[in-house]
């Protein structure tokens, strides 16, 4: 072969050779061994590289595809294993430049007409050598080379390039950013950075900036573009920029264009030349260049912020404020909206304004939280030169008003922040087009309004200057408008706001703007509101203005001076009579039916003002003595028809009639106040001490009935819409929810004065308001408004609801009334004979069912026949055809109600309410579904339907039900539906609907069954009954005949399985203990024996092939049910203490013991298959416990033990069962030890300790066999929680020292992998701190509790997430808290180790607990727990006092030295101060003087700080303690 290679340099050069041939001959040479040429890799690069270069200079014609053949074998070349392990071993490889400028022209060309050709591999080429240093450096030696190339890389990258070329462009651009950062931080020359960042880079670098920042090539569609990878080239680009065009040389070049200032030779250096580097900056970013002119302005908006934090990060400092200022309107001033003139407000569209106005406000914000701004500053030293910027940019916004971008809101936020005087020449038209006439829906827009407003109003509450304010807002709510345009004024983000104000002013500023709004309400709009619609509007709008300050204001109390009380009662006063009265008079003479929105408007505003005069002047008389109602007194009066409360003094009761008849006629804001105002009277009359006269009752009863009556025709009608609970935004719209929230919330008062008919009505609405599905609920983030569903379902979960007995009771009435309807019409037969075979589903008041517990309770215990009698009834409907058919419709409203039915206090209930749902529940649970149900759907409602009457049967009136049927009827007649129901679902046995339909039943059968049991209610009786009618079922007998096997519904057998499961689960216990008591009827433990015989056989026809179940693993159902006989028939089989055995009897024999048998064997093989199913585990677990407490059933052959034990130990040792579920498992495991052990022989439990030992070996770290090391400590884990006693206990602890010893080395290979796999080292550590606790008294070897701190030594405490952080903390702390505890003498030689660990955690703390600039502190709480444990070790080593005093000054030290480093969280750094106090209180005057003396000097003034704190909050405070000690 080495005789072809011969000569290859004479064949690549000859002119002979096909190109073809020569590629196959570089590729060969380039693989091949042996090929033996001096200097082969250069020769062959040189080879490739002339041939390109040649091409491309048009010196050697080659077709295209040799072209793309030579990239790619120069690029296998750069990328080849081979050639870095050359340049690994020191060899030098030379590229050319003219290879470099074959690469950048390439580019060049992709970068210009996006020509595609060979770009691949000439991006992979440049690639592989910008990826290798040693061949990078071509790049970084020759710096126009490496800006040439980035200049186009960038280039290509803006053209938008798709597939795969992509991702490889910008790993080219992400490398060739890294090299060109590396170069710019060596440059020494300020001036050829700038120009090489500005003449080359920055515009290129820019737009390349925003597409990323834009998601261009990271959206979900393409997909090419990592995230990470995006946010790190925006990284470099940006730090570029700063090297670039803000690098710190350039400062004074700056400041001599921005601030005029001429700066010296000598400061000047090499910077003399170079002149406006902010001109240069801005002109190359507002050049357009190639780039189109949207894409361009998008780039430049982007930009501009980019480029002033630039600035700021680079040259922000105190003393440069005006420099920074300087920037900002040259900056300003590339944007778009900066020369907007009035004529062009239509140039930009919505989507430019939004872009443009979040630049803006990203500049104000950077001026607002850098302090660039001072307002003393700026007028005596600059001659407001800040002010009249931001002045300009004020008009500008509010010239332009945006009422739909929510940056224009917060662009003037930050405005007004800056200085409220930058707004306030244009505050009128800000408070028009930022709010009162602002059109505002979308609800980010409404959180930003909201945010203007309220910095708005704080600020004039600051200045004190409210009362200014409102002068401007009521100037623009006075100046002529289309009102019908308007949005309500106070809505609920402006109301709130101009609450949370009103409680910050003085009484004098609240009643100056109560006055102004009264006086301008009286000058401006009063006279001139009749029939005018657009000043009724006005008045309206002034009237929620008057509402909001008089219900929001602080109210007087009897310390409020004597003036202020004066002038709010005449300001009242004045009120009444010059404003409300007035309005009211001018509704007598209504005008005609053309001025339907002028009078309802004008009603709304009056009754809006009467309601808040009557409440605000009912508040200031209950709270303040001296203040003196018109209305006279509240309380104390004496009730006579003739002083009743009225709804307003010094109103006629026929002007009332008229105002009603006119309010009738709207559902408005009107009629809502009215009802206030009757509910305000309501109250007052309830404050009178005689209320309860007859007078008095019967006034409150028809106001209650007018509350009700007003809005019953629309609340029936109902609504959708919602309502923000201001009384300003009430409308015919929002009208039924405002008068619903009303009567919710003032239900204690009116239901007490309701007749019976409203209290049903009143239910039926909130029955029919309820949302019955979760789809109805709303999304989480909607507005938090009130609807009618919201308020129902507020009322539904109130405490207060079942304390009003006539409305919940009505309730129920109105729910099971639906509930029966529904039922109803599923009758497929005549309603007459349905009334007769159901009485219950036609009852409306479920106190006519109480007729039947009198009726019954007159029947002796032999008078089984009337009970019997609607059991008996039900159970031949059922049997022959139930005449109930519910369809999917139906069985989907039924369960609507339950979902209601659910959240009500069944439990309470009295007994005719409980038999009604009752029979109710039982009627649904043994309806017939029909042919549109689905299996799902048919599961789902059963299942619900059992779970309700498990929970009604849990209640205080369950005895009631067994009145009026038996137990043993309830249980035939749920079983015999469940059993011709289960014959028509189309499911398989093991599908989780059926199995928890299971459960749920079982459930219920076993609290039916337990209920009899401690009532003592005719036991034998109703289990004979039970028992009889399970054993007809004719499963048994088939079983064991084998006959009609086949015909046999599965799921039929699962029901008669979890039924005798039940029996056996009931009556063994039960038999058992009165057993031992010697009090157990023989009729029972016949019954007990007959359900074991029957269970047995039941259990096998599930197991058996073919069955459901028999299917792959054992289902929990069946597990469980082999555990329960097991138990029962070993509980059945004991005789009690003293009982004679007869001859040829000498033990009882168990009634399945082969059985029992198969199960185990079945349990042990698919043990390890049950481990991620939690309840079949318990279930497994469980009935191996048992098998190991029937001894006659254990096999001869083998040991129970060890094979119980190795196949737990391969579920601990699966790799497929994962840490959690082993977590989960270990308390079900920890039961089945206990026996397990007791059974146990010494031998078993030394072979056992021999395993676990072989298990914590070291070889199975270096095999990487986590599970084996897993399930070791967990089964020492395990034995530490049981008892052991005797020479078991005596093995293990000699055991002892091996396993510390094991794993001390098992931590250590576990800590050296990356990551730490924490789910080996957590269970050592618990292990560990048990060993240490338990092992106080028989670990006598100090060394091998002094392995624990070699252990702790190893453990990571950095790079961890907060969880695994905490876990693994706490766990080390546990650790030296049981050696400090349990071993004193160890503690004693081994305290500096202790102390080495122990620093260990208060450093970390200390790491962990540092304020960061970026991320949240969500994790704050774990960090806190850990400080807490940090604090408390310090207390336990304080308290052992005469062994740390000698290394209490290097505690000090190590805390001090630590701290230093670090600014801590304030609650962190307060525990760990209150530790190292108590440290510190070891110190005696001698260590704090060496402390002071030979600390270094930052840390020696923390140590200060920190001493000074000592003695001023700490020692100050115990040592009046200690002066009264003894």
């Amino acid at each position: 072969m080495a005789a072809i290679y011969s000569g290859i340099s004479l064949k690549l050069k000859s002119k002979t050779t096909s190109w073809e041939d020569k590629l196959k001959l570089a590729h060969f040479a380039w693989i091949s061994h042996q090929c033996v040429l001096p200097n082969k890799e250069q020769v062959l690069l040189d080879w490739a590289r002339q041939s390109l270069v040649a091409f491309y200079k048009k010196k050697l014609e080659l077709k295209e595809e040799i072209v793309e053949r030579l990239w790619i074998y120069l690029d296998n070349i750069l990328h080849s294993r081979k050639l870095q392990n050359l340049l690994k071993n020191g060899k030098t490889i030379n590229l050319q430049i003219a290879l470099v400028k074959i690469i950048n022209e390439r580019i060049a060309e992709f970068s210009l007409s996006g020509s595609q050709r060979n770009i691949c591999a000439v991006l992979s080429c440049c690639q592989g050598i910008l990826s290798t240093p040693a061949l990078a450096v071509i790049y970084t030696a020759r710096q126009e080379l490496m800006v040439a190339l980035l200049s186009q890389l960038c280039r290509s990258a803006c053209r938008k390039p798709e597939g795969a070329v992509v991702a490889l462009l910008f790993e080219v651009i992400h490398l060739a950013l890294g090299h060109y950062l590396s170069i710019q931080q060596q440059q020494v020359n300020p001036r050829r950075a700038f120009g090489e960042v500005t003449g080359h880079l920055l515009q290129p670098c820019l737009v390349l900036r925003h597409l990323l920042s834009g998601g261009t090539w990271t959206q979900a569609g393409q997909g090419q573009l990592r995230q990470a990878l995006s946010r790190d080239l925006r990284s470099q680009i940006e730090a570029m920029l700063r090297g670039g065009a803000f690098q710190p040389e350039l400062l004074s070049s700056y400041k001599e264009e921005l601030l005029d200032q001429q700066q010296d030779d000598t400061k000047m250096g090499a910077m003399k030349n170079l002149l406006a580097p902010m001109d240069t900056v801005i002109a190359r970013l507002v050049d357009a260049g190639d780039c189109e002119p949207s894409l361009h302005a998008a780039v430049v908006a982007s930009s501009v912020a980019l480029l002033y934090k630039l600035f700021l990060d680079s040259y922000f400092k105190e003393g440069n404020q005006l420099l920074c200022f300087q920037v900002l309107p040259r900056l300003f001033g590339c944007l778009r909206i900066s020369h907007l003139q009035e004529e062009q407000l239509q140039a930009l569209s919505a989507s430019d304004w939004t872009t443009e106005l979040l630049v803006v406000e990203q500049l104000l914000n950077s001026v607002a939280n850098n302090s660039i701004y001072n307002i003393a500053a700026d007028r005596i030293r600059h001659g407001e030169a800040q002010f009249r910027f931001y002045r300009r940019v004020a008009e500008l916004l509010i010239n332009h008003p945006q009422a739909s971008v929510p940056a224009w809101f917060r662009c003037l936020k930050v405005l007004m922040s800056l200085n409220h005087l930058i707004l306030e020449p244009d505050l009128d038209d800000l408070l028009a087009s930022a709010w009162i006439d602002a059109d505002v829906t979308e609800f980010r827009t409404k959180k930003a309004q909201e945010a203007l407003v309220h910095t708005l109003f704080q600020t004039y509450v600051k200045l004190r200057q409210v009362p200014q304010l409102f002068e401007e807002i009521l100037g623009v709510i006075c100046r002529p408008a289309a009102e019908a345009l308007r949005q309500p004024v106070l809505a609920a983000g402006p109301s709130t706001v101009l609450c949370e104000c009103l409680l910050e002013l003085p009484p004098s500023q609240i009643l100056d703007t109560w006055s102004l709004v009264l006086e301008k309400f009286q000058s401006l709009v009063l006279p001139y509101l009749q029939g005018d619609a657009d000043m009724a509007l006005k008045a309206l709008s002034l009237s929620s203005l008057l509402h909001c300050i008089m219900f929001n204001m602080r109210s007087l109390d009897s310390s409020t001076p004597l003036p202020v009380v004066r002038r709010t009662q005449r300001t009242m006063d004045t009120m009444l009579r010059e404003l409300v009265k007035p309005l009211l008079d001018l509704l007598l003479d209504p005008p005609g039916p053309e001025l339907e929105l002028w009078l309802q408007k004008v009603s709304d505003s009056a009754l809006l003002l009467s309601h808040t005069w009557a409440q605000v002047d009912t508040m200031l008389s209950l709270n303040c003595s001296q203040y003196h109602s018109v209305s006279g007194a509240f309380t104390g009066a004496t009730l006579e028809i003739s002083n009743l409360p009225g709804l307003l003094p010094g109103v006629e009761t026929q002007h009332w009639k008229k105002i009603k008849e006119i309010t009738v006629q709207f559902d408005s804001l009107g009629r809502y106040c009215l009802e206030q105002l009757y509910l305000q009277k309501m109250k007052r009359t309830l404050m009178q001490t005689s209320f309860q006269s007859e007078e008095a009752c019967h006034l409150l009863r028809g106001d209650a009935a007018y509350i009700l009556g007003s809005g019953r025709e629309s609340l029936t009608r109902g609504t959708t819409a919602s309502w923000d609970g201001q009384a300003g935004t009430v409308s015919d719209v929002t009208y039924p929810v405002a008068h619903w929230h009303l009567i919710v919330s003032n239900l204690t008062i009116l239901v007490s004065y309701l007749g019976p008919d409203d209290v049903r009505y009143l239910a039926g609405i909130l029955l029919s308001t309820l949302p019955m599905s979760k789809a109805q609920e709303g999304s989480a983030d909607e507005e938090p408004n009130f609807t009618l569903e919201k308020i129902s379902e507020a009322l539904l979960h109130s405490p207060l609801f079942p304390e009003m007995q006539s409305l919940y009771s009505a309730f129920l009435m109105c729910l099971t009334e639906r509930w029966a309807s529904i039922l109803c019409s599923g009758a497929h037969g005549d309603l007459r004979l349905l009334r007769q075979q159901l009485p219950w589903l036609f009852e409306k008041d479920p106190m006519g069912v109480a007729h039947w517990e009198t009726r019954f309770a007159k029947v002796g215990p032999e008078g089984t026949a009337p009970r019997g009698e609607i059991a008996q009834n039900l159970l031949s409907l059922v049997k022959s055809d139930f005449p109930i058919q519910l369809e999917e419709e139906q069985l989907e409203g039924v369960l609507g109600l339950w979902e209601v039915v659910s959240t009500l206090q069944l439990d309470g209930l009295v007994a005719p309410y409980h038999v009604h749902c009752f029979l109710l529940l039982l009627s649904s649970a043994i309806a017939k579904p029909g042919r549109s149900c689905s299996s799902s759907l048919t599961l789902k409602f059963l299942r619900t339907c059992y779970r309700l009457l498990g929970y009604l049967q849990r209640g205080r009136s369950a005895r009631s039900v067994l009145k009026v049927m038996y137990v043993s009827d309830i249980f035939e007649i749920m079983l015999t539906s469940l059993f011709r129901a289960s014959s028509g679902f189309l499911i398989d046995g093991d599908d989780p609907s059926w199995l928890e339909l299971l459960q749920v039943l079982g459930t219920f059968l076993e609290q039916l069954m337990q209920m009899l049991v401690q009532m003592k209610l005719s036991l034998v009786l109703n289990f004979g009954k039970i028992v009889a009618f399970l054993s007809r079922c004719g499963v048994y007998t088939e079983a064991t005949s084998g006959k009609q096997l086949k015909n046999q519904s599965p799921l039929g057998r699962q029901l008669l399985l979890v039924s005798w499961t039940k029996v056996c689960q009931v009556l063994g216990p039960f038999v058992k203990e009165r057993q031992q008591q010697r009090e157990a009827p023989e009729a029972l433990l016949g019954l007990l024996q007959q359900a074991v015989l029957q269970t047995g056989p039941a259990l096998q026809l599930c197991g058996a092939p073919g069955a459901p179940g028999a299917r792959g693993r054992l289902p929990p159902t069946l597990l469980s049910s082999a555990g329960t006989l097991l138990e029962a028939d070993v509980g059945q089989c004991c005789r009690p203490p003293g009982t004679e055995v007869s001859q040829g009897t000498d033990k009882v024999q168990l009634a399945h013991p082969a059985l029992y048998q198969r199960v185990y064997s079945q349990v042990l093989a698919e043990l390890p298959a049950l481990a991620g199913d939690t309840q079949s585990f318990q279930a497994a677990v469980r009935f191996l416990t048992l098998f190991f407490l029937a001894p006659e059933l254990h096999p001869k052959k083998e040991s129970v033990f060890t094979s119980v034990f190795h196949s737990v130990r391969k579920v601990l040792a699966d790799p497929a069962v994962p840490a959690q579920v082993v977590q989960d498992i270990e308390p079900h495991l920890a039961a089945l030890f206990t026996p397990m052990l007791e059974v146990g022989t010494t031998e078993d439990f030394r072979t056992m300790m021999q395993c676990v030992l072989q298990g914590l070996g070291v070889r199975n770290a270096w095999k990487v066999e986590q599970p084996a090391i897993s399930s070791a400590v967990t089964w020492i884990r395990l034995l530490l929680n049981c008892s052991l006693g005797g020479e078991k206990a005596s093995l293990f602890w000699r055991a002892c020292p091996q396993i510390v010893t094991a794993l001390t080395l098992q931590n250590r290979e576990a800590c050296q992998e990356q990551p730490v796999p924490l789910a080996v080292v957590e269970p050592i550590l618990d292990v560990l701190a048990a060993l240490l606790r338990q092992g106080e008294e028989t670990i006598s070897n100090p060394h091998h509790v002094s392995l624990a701190f070699s252990i702790l030594l190893t453990v990571p405490l950095d790079h961890l997430k907060a969880p695994e952080y905490g876990s693994i903390f706490s766990r080390v702390h546990n650790v030296l808290f049981s050696i400090l505890q349990c071993h004193p003498k160890v503690m004693l030689k081994a305290i500096p180790s202790f102390l080495n660990c122990f620093h260990r955690l208060v450093s970390s703390v200390m790491h962990e607990g540092r304020q960061k600039e970026k991320g949240s502190t969500d994790d704050l709480q774990v960090v806190l727990e850990c400080a807490r444990l940090v604090e408390r070790m310090y207390s336990h080593i304080a308290a052992q006092a005469e062994e740390f005093t000698v290394f209490s000054p290097f505690m000090v030290a190590q805390y001090v030295a630590e701290v230093q480093k670090v600014t801590l969280y304030p609650a962190v750094k307060g525990h760990l101060q209150e530790g190292i106090y108590l440290i510190l209180d070891l110190c005696i005057e001698p260590d704090v003087q060496f402390l002071r003396a030979s600390l270094p000097p930052g840390v020696r003034d923390v140590f200060k700080e920190l001493h000074n704190d000592y003695v001023k909050y700490h020692r100050a405070k115990y040592e009046g303690e200690r002066r009264y000690s003894a």
